[in-house]
């Protein structure tokens, strides 16, 4: 067997060459992008990871248009960057530098006060034509670029150049963007809600892993709603119709780990009645989400590597291989990258489920969603327990907008449940003062007038007037819109427009 081609390791080549076809599946340009830097970071391991590309109206104004980790402080960053670029673009070769305080290819003292110690930049090339640079950087000192590094972003490069050379997409980059109100909508259903900038990258990363049948990695902190997300790409792909089965690895004993996900015969151990399928079997033809996958042992994992790469796996207790077609979705509370790094996670698996790679914002990063979620888990769970409840005062909204939601979604929608048990049934609003003591003290640090801290433009406080009123009288009509139309003195058709303009749903039963 080829252990290296050069001196690429087989596993990077393997996932070089995955990825070749990943981007193949592409039509967004933002979306290559965001996967041509996340793989370069993984196949380097670097810390902070850029892709600048040249604008094609000018040949010349180059533009950061994507950036992963801000590690390095924007003003120095830009410094970093011009610098490295520069010498990439006139000397037209790949730069690597494991002491930039020191090079001497830059003017004495350029970069005296970065933190950054490593710099690797190659160009991305087309038709002998520099189209952009991928910009890697490390902050260790005892952590170098090596040669083999280059070598391989070099193959990685120029593989990636030509999904990156559209002039069109790339000039887009130089214009401003236009949030996507109908990515929005159609993930709504599916119970994704927000509308800030974070979110809707999110959503357009799901949309396009639905589309491509690969393996998906998700990572993000536990509560930010990796399993509805892992299920909202199961539903918008061609598999829909198939399975759609959950694990969670840190939630099951590790000795029973092996027969949850793979089954086993009969007589296999002691209990073992008879054959049993395993999670694998369930999901066939479907897809099978594995949660806090950073959990599974070292022994399993390579039992899962024969799945990915074979597509076949033994129950235990079993002389039998069976086969089964399933995409994998697998999900991290941690970077997995420095898992492997720390020796808890096989590499080789890595690079198998670092197909499309998904980073799933906090609420922190998308704290202009909060109102709109909360908002939405009180319609939920003033439904189900059948409480008269539809806004919050002022001072709780201010206070829910701006606490720190260490749980993420889910804290804040456990909280919001709880809120509702304590409101008396007949009352509309959810006052602050009901708040548990746990919260008071966080309620007066943050302060509570929302009213004087925060000046809304008068339309923006008229519409959510309007809102209020109009909610309140269908609630009260248990949302029969004629009713509520002739209590309010207006006709049906305008009561109809207005619950589509004020985007008003009836809470599921």
């Amino acid at each position: 067997m080829i252990k290296h081609i050069t001196n690429i390791p087989l596993e990077k080549l393997t996932s070089i060459l995955e990825f070749a076809k990943l981007l193949g599946r592409q039509s967004d340009f933002e979306e290559i992008v965001r996967l041509v830097i996340h793989r370069a970071a993984s196949l380097v391991d670097a810390d902070v990871t850029s892709i600048v590309m040249i604008n094609p109206q000018t040949d010349h104004t180059i533009k950061t248009i994507m950036r992963d980790n801000n590690r390095v402080e924007q003003k120095r960053f830009h410094v970093l960057q011009s610098s490295v670029v520069g010498w990439v673009h006139q000397n037209k070769n790949t730069f690597i530098s494991n002491n930039l305080k020191k090079d001497d290819r830059f003017r004495k003292g350029l970069f005296k006060d970065c933190t950054v110690h490593s710099a690797l930049c190659l160009p991305f090339l087309s038709g002998g034509i520099h189209i952009g640079f991928l910009l890697l950087f490390r902050d260790r000192i005892t952590d170098q670029f090596k040669e083999s590094d280059a070598e391989t972003l070099e193959y990685y490069a120029a593989l990636c150049a030509a999904f990156l050379d559209k002039s069109q997409k790339i000039g887009t980059y130089f214009e401003a963007n236009i949030p996507d109100s109908v990515l929005l909508s159609k993930y709504q259903s599916s119970g994704l809600l927000g509308k800030s900038q974070p979110f809707i990258h999110l959503l357009k990363a799901v949309e396009s892993a639905a589309r491509c049948d690969v393996r998906v990695l998700l990572e993000g902190r536990s509560g930010t709603g990796k399993e509805l997300i892992a299920h909202a790409i199961h539903q918008n792909s061609e598999r829909h119709d198939k399975p759609f089965v959950a694990v969670d690895c840190g939630a099951i004993p590790e000795n029973l780990v092996e027969s949850e996900l793979f089954g086993h015969a009969k007589g296999a151990f002691t209990g073992a009645a008879a054959d049993r399928k395993g999670l694998f079997e369930a999901a066939n033809f479907g897809t099978l989400f594995i949660d806090e996958i950073e959990n599974l042992p070292l022994l399993l994992q390579a039992k899962l590597l024969r799945v990915v790469q074979e597509g076949e796996f033994r129950p235990v207790g079993s002389t039998r291989a069976r086969k089964v077609d399933v995409r994998i979705i697998a999900a991290s509370s941690n970077a997995l990258r420095q898992i492997v790094k720390a020796g808890r996670f096989r590499e080789d698996l890595f690079y198998r489920l670092y197909v499309y790679p998904i980073r799933v914002p906090t609420l922190a990063e998308r704290q202009e969603d909060i109102p709109l979620l909360a908002s939405e888990f009180l319609k939920k769970f003033a439904a189900q327990q059948k409480k008269n409840a539809v806004r919050f005062d002022r001072q709780m909204l201010h206070f829910i907008k701006n606490y720190a939601w260490d749980g993420n979604v889910r804290e804040l929608e456990n909280f919001v449940e709880r809120m509702v048990t304590l409101v008396p049934e007949k009352k509309e609003e959810i006052s602050h003062e009901l708040l548990p003591k746990e919260y008071v003290e966080d309620y007066k640090k943050i302060g509570h007038d929302g009213q004087s801290s925060e000046v809304r433009p008068l339309e923006e406080e008229l519409a959510d007037t309007e809102k209020g009123i109009i909610e309140r009288a269908l609630v009260r009509n248990h949302w029969n819109q004629s009713k509520a139309a002739r209590q309010l003195k207006i006709s049906e058709r305008t009561m109809r427009y207005k619950i589509n303009k004020l985007g008003l749903h009836r809470p599921r039963s």
